[in-house]
């Protein structure tokens, strides 16, 4: 078997209760070889113990930190580790379908895409409602007068549509936004751009990268053809619920916000404004409001409100205590690998 041109890498999303069904769905239904690289962030014990059977099963890297991670700083572990043509990321919570892969590459191949995502369902049961079908992401750059306005475009194609229904009308063409739960990059364009950025800790990351890549004359293509689907929270596990209260809170958004708005040099307008006056809605409707209704039978949003006040007076000691406990203690952010590379592929089970 020759090399394998694409290693994949796996990094945690918002929990870990989806990992066994992720994996297992990755080696079932892929047959191109590839490499894999897993980044575990301070999963349960139950997890870590799973992944260190697999990765001593299958032949994959394995890298784990006793802290958990953001996103894109997840992902530059693992990137740091890829010698290949193509890395695919996906997150830990997303479900493939066979053949998924050499569409992706096939793809990439034939039209030199920079990027190229699949067609990304949501929700259970798998692959039948569309996520993202591709989309927007630009800086569309207002004029009035002498006054200048640069606002962040983004948008998503097709997203809550039944694959069945428009399916017939997607094709494989190029657009402007891929998204992180699952895209194939050519590996060479981080040598002019670097590592994704880590100070973009929970929202947008995506949408920069996709401006960077079109800004540095890189290409962005969807492919319908090939269809994996991402299963959201909440957390189901009470062993989720840390990371997910970090992953999602007040102060990595507003970080996050902060940091695309300066580094875009963007006016700070209605769509700022909007995502300010919401953060922490991802807890209150996946958490809280379930909470609620599950012990009185019905919404009850005055005692809702109440618990969205403690939430976030938990939720910043929470983020508070992680940066303290993160910064005083350095050695943690050590990863530890577990497993070498090998080549690997879908009938390695």
């Amino acid at each position: 078997m020759t090399d394998p041109q694409v290693t994949i890498i796996v990094s945690p999303r918002e929990r870990f209760s989806h990992t066994r069904n992720s994996l297992e769905s990755i080696y079932q239904h892929t047959e191109y070889p590839f490499q894999l690289i897993y980044v575990d962030g301070n999963s349960p014990s139950h997890i870590q113990r799973y992944l260190e059977e697999q990765a001593a099963e299958k032949g994959f890297e394995l890298i784990r930190t006793n802290h958990y991670l953001c996103p894109n700083h997840a992902r530059n572990l693992g990137l740091r580790q890829v010698n290949t043509k193509y890395v695919v990321f996906i997150d830990n919570d997303v479900e493939v379908t066979p053949g998924w892969l050499k569409t992706l590459v096939d793809c990439t191949e034939q039209t030199g895409a920079t990027i190229v995502s699949p067609l990304i369902c949501q929700h259970l049961p798998l692959h039948a409602e569309i996520h993202c079908a591709g989309g927007e992401s630009r800086v569309k750059v207002e004029t009035k007068g002498e006054t200048s306005r640069r606002r962040i475009i983004e948008k998503i194609y097709q997203q809550g549509r039944l694959v069945a229904d428009v399916r017939p009308q997607l094709q494989r063409e190029k657009t402007g936004l891929a998204e992180f739960h699952c895209m194939i990059v050519r590996t060479e364009i981080f040598d002019q751009l670097g590592f994704l950025d880590e100070a973009l800790l929970n929202t947008k990351e995506h949408v920069d990268f996709c401006m960077l890549v079109t800004e540095a004359g890189g290409s962005i293509y969807i492919e319908p053809e090939s269809i994996v689907t991402y299963v959201p929270g909440p957390p189901v596990e009470w062993s989720d619920l840390h990371f997910y209260m970090l992953r999602w809170s007040n102060a990595w958004e507003m970080a996050s916000l902060k940091r695309l708005r300066d580094k875009w040099n963007l006016t700070e307008d209605e769509y700022f404004q909007k995502k300010y006056s919401t953060l922490g809605r991802r807890r209150n409707y996946t958490i809280i409001s379930p909470l609620v209704k599950s012990i009185f039978g019905r919404r009850i949003h005055r005692l809702e409100n109440i618990m969205i006040k403690l939430d976030r007076a938990l939720n910043n000691y929470l983020t508070n205590s992680y940066a303290h406990k993160h910064l005083q203690n350095k050695q943690n952010s050590v990863p530890t690998h577990l497993a070498k590379p090998k080549i690997t592929a879908s009938s390695r089970n």
